[in-house]
């Protein structure tokens, strides 16, 4: 069954009284992208957490978002104090230069650059946030997977409706097809008799045969409706498959409309235009729909 590329999940982690909080946020996308937004203190995980969504999720937009709660300072940044007490003196003796009272404002000096660091940690710590952080993103992954199977199961409905619509008019323009032809004879055979009526003169039966047979197969549509048909089979069993379906059904949705476009073209009767004109109505909303499919 096909599912959504478009998902929410959420998940909390908890190491030494810190809670790691996952969001994970999935739209859209051709290709697999994603945007991991992490604390500076474990920017280490990136490349890991990069390739479990991959693994898990493999198409898609995906924002991933993680924060730290109630860490305390020493596990978030480190205080450079050398590069502070010498920042601090150099303004201190510039200060009793100039003669000025102007007392020197520590909160401004733990912003200048390479005072306040983040905190790594050492390796043990490292593997002990790895598998936190890891185990909280599966875990949020599953109701985002959750999410897209449910919309997915909405997409799969939309779809197989649409599709019918399309068989609907199929099963019209092959039995308008026929109709056609005999209508086009009867109306070209009272046309040339009242052109000729004033002549005396009768069209030969076998030059009228000749030129509805000439229609006939310049808007012969039988291959397109054959292979439209087998569009549809295929699109069906690529949205009843277990496999990722999204662009094999772009795909399919593709040929469809081709074969829609070459039916319009060939075909001169009113009927049969209008019928294409809602069947492809129908498949330029199948293609929006299947976009999103993963």
């Amino acid at each position: 069954m096909i599912s959504s590329m478009t998902g929410y999940g959420s998940a909390e982690g908890q190491l030494k009284g810190a809670s790691y909080v996952v969001e994970i946020r999935a739209v859209n996308n051709r290709y697999f992208k994603a945007r991991v937004k992490l604390p500076d203190s474990v920017t280490f995980l990136e490349e890991g957490i990069e390739k479990l969504l991959q693994q898990e999720l493999c198409r898609g937009m995906v924002n991933y978002v993680l924060r730290i709660k109630n860490a305390s300072a020493e596990t978030l940044f480190d205080i450079d104090e050398t590069a502070l007490r010498t920042a601090a003196e150099r303004l201190g003796r510039i200060v009793s230069c100039l003669s000025i009272t102007c007392p020197v404002d520590l909160g401004y000096l733990l912003t200048l650059p390479g005072i306040v660091q983040p905190s790594l940690p050492d390796e043990k710590t490292a593997l002990e946030i790895k598998d936190v952080v890891l185990g909280t993103t599966r875990a949020a992954i599953m109701p985002l997977k959750q999410m897209r199977s449910a919309e997915g199961a909405a997409l799969a409905e939309d779809l197989e409706k649409r599709c019918q619509g399309i068989k609907e008019d199929l099963q019209q323009i092959r039995t308008r097809s026929g109709a056609a032809l005999v209508e086009y004879r009867e109306k070209l055979n009272k046309r040339v008799d009242e052109l000729l009526a004033d002549a005396q003169v009768k069209l030969d039966e076998t030059t009228l045969v000749r030129e509805v047979a000439v229609l006939a197969e310049r808007s012969d549509i039988s291959e397109e409706l054959a292979r439209l048909e087998s569009h549809l089979q295929q699109f069906a069993e690529a949205c009843a498959g277990n496999e990722q379906a999204g662009r094999r059904l772009d795909f399919i949705s593709q040929e469809m409309l081709r074969e829609a476009n070459t039916i319009a073209s060939k075909s001169c009767d009113i009927q049969i235009t209008r019928l294409t004109v809602d069947m492809k109505c129908q498949i330029d909303r199948i293609k929006e729909q299947v976009q999103n499919v993963k």
